[in-house]
């Protein structure tokens, strides 16, 4: 008896140690490219160029240029996560509950996952392409349509023009992100409205917005961590003309003149804390909406 007991507990065993085989691969990649990296940005922070403890790298954070770009940072991921909220709910809402052909609605959301990752060296080529000062765009306004974009002011290396390069991957992901809570608002809800009087706008905005609203914010902080950490596409479309936090790391890191590991470290180690606080509100607030929901 004890020697099947003691089989079946081996047993038991291995069917669990099989059960998580699956996972060892995914652990071994969060941890080399993602825990390890991490504890190293953290470590570095806090060491000065002997070794040694020190928080004159935190301390560095506070010169002008680096809160200036910190600055410019914050504005444009508050300004692409807020377009990206509004204009990606007004899409997400036109192909899942516009009556639109179910054939939309899967191109669109084909579209959304291949442009929500879109982006870096590839996406500012796109953009150069389109609308830099040759670009297609450029010269059919100003050839065909007598419009001079550079005229009015628009320049693509410029704040407006990350912020329309960010735009591209932001709406996308808003879509990828939202649909799924649009698809959990229940039909009951629209029909026990409609009985009762109220009319489509009524509905959205005293029964569907109020459901909706964890979501949106939790969303909202999701594509604010996204931008705030974009590098690629910034470095690639703006070069050094446009000064945000994640240009100012990567010339402390890798720069010929500024060269600074370890403010480096403390730059990102802000950028970490940042976007961890937005990723922790999105996960709280999506909790609380699928909670609602259900």
């Amino acid at each position: 008896m004890a020697g099947g007991a003691q089989v079946r507990r081996r047993t038991g065993l291995w069917a669990v140690a099989g059960s998580h085989a699956g996972i060892v691969p995914f652990a071994l990649f969060a941890l080399l490219f993602l825990i390890l990296p991490t504890l190293q940005i953290v470590t570095g922070a806090f060491q000065g160029a002997d070794g040694g403890f020190t928080l004159s790298n935190l301390a560095g954070l506070s010169e002008p240029n680096i809160v200036n770009a910190a600055l410019i940072s914050i504005k444009i991921s508050l300004l692409t996560a807020l377009l990206g909220t509004v204009f990606g709910l007004l899409l997400a809402i036109a192909v899942t509950r516009g009556g639109l052909p179910p054939a939309l609605r899967n191109a669109t959301m084909t579209f959304s996952g291949v442009a929500s990752n879109f982006a870096g060296v590839p996406l500012a080529f796109a953009f150069i392409a389109t609308l830099g000062r040759l670009g297609l765009i450029t010269v059919l306004l100003r050839d065909v349509f007598n419009i001079n974009l550079a005229a009015m002011g628009f320049n693509l290396i410029s704040f407006t023009g990350l912020t329309l390069a960010y735009l591209y991957f932001q709406i996308p992901l808003m879509v990828l992100i939202i649909t799924p809570a649009l698809d959990g608002l229940k039909r009951e809800w629209r029909e026990a409205a409609e009985s009762l009087g109220a009319t489509g706008t009524q509905y959205w905005r005293m029964v569907a917005l109020p459901a909706l609203w964890p979501s949106l914010l939790g969303t909202f902080a999701l594509l604010f961590a996204n931008a705030f950490g974009a590098v690629a596409t910034a470095m690639a479309l703006t070069g050094s003309s446009l000064s945000i936090i994640p240009i100012i790391l990567f010339a402390q890191v890798r720069g010929d003149v500024l060269q600074d590991p370890h403010l480096g470290y403390a730059i990102a180690f802000g950028m970490i804390v940042v976007t961890a606080l937005a990723n922790v509100v999105y996960i709280a607030l999506r909790a609380r909406a699928e909670r609602w929901v259900k």
